[in-house]
């Protein structure tokens, strides 16, 4: 797969993409990420990216030419993704869809905000990672290059990891534990030593249930709310699933 990241920082991306699974995944060619510098797609000595607004009012605002330029000289994977605190929500539904493509790009804003006609005629979507205000766009291109890359066939080293852990089917993922088995008095739970995957399982499922009640009931409510057999499956393990799957 293929990613490109238009960025002022190409050195931030750069760094944080050359570490850990992403730069692994690098090395053995299963992810090619590229971060491109706006600056070099500027036509003034001074590298001018950025302009005061029309009309007034405080910040600067990126120009449109370096942008079009950069994306119509390189001709990156589409779509390419605006990042933006006006866009979609990103979440692992969206991850999971993009680690199917065969690539796409992410262009990074800064200051105050971006030229609208960047957003309306050169960006395919706008994605937001949350309500909250950043510098400029690197730090959501970095979360959704690693929520996307570690999805990526090859890029993770058990295939079955990006399956079994929180939004994989809706829920929060279930406590895990490592040795020693007792630590500080605080055991780890029976069932896990047991060595019975079937009661293992079972115990999964009923504890990321009960997690997604009590720390994210909006999960559940978006999935429909639990089934009969989830409430059994709670109720067999001595969870309460009206009161938040707490203990009675």
């Amino acid at each position: 797969m293929r990613i490109d990241v238009f960025t002022l920082f190409p050195v931030m991306v750069d760094d944080f993409a050359a570490v850990s699974l992403l730069g692994k995944a690098q090395e053995r060619g299963v992810l090619d990420l590229r971060a491109h510098d706006l600056r070099r797609h500027a036509t003034d000595v001074h590298r001018t990216v950025d302009d005061s607004p029309f009309g007034g009012g405080a910040g600067m605002v990126l120009m449109p030419e370096p942008m079009f330029a950069a994306v119509e000289a390189i001709d990156p994977p589409r779509p390419l993704l605006l990042m933006g605190a006006g866009g979609r929500r990103f979440d692992q539904s969206m991850a999971r869809q993009l680690a199917s493509t065969e690539g796409f790009s992410l262009l990074c804003g800064r200051y105050e905000d971006v030229d609208q006609r960047i957003r309306e005629h050169l960006a395919d979507d706008e994605v937001s990672i949350g309500d909250v205000v950043l510098a400029g766009g690197e730090v959501a291109a970095m979360v959704i290059l690693e929520a996307v890359g570690r999805l990526v066939p090859g890029v993770m080293g058990n295939a079955s990891s990006g399956a079994e852990e929180s939004f994989s089917d809706g829920l929060l993922e279930y406590p895990q534990y490592t040795r020693p088995a007792n630590f500080r008095g605080w055991e780890v739970p029976e069932v896990l030593r047991s060595g019975d995957h079937g009661r293992v399982a079972r115990w999964r499922r009923a504890q990321s249930l009960a997690r997604t009640l009590r720390l994210r009931p909006d999960l559940i409510a978006m999935r429909g709310g639990i089934s009969d057999d989830e409430r059994s499956l709670l109720e067999a393990h001595g969870l309460d699933p009206d009161d938040g799957a707490k203990r009675p």
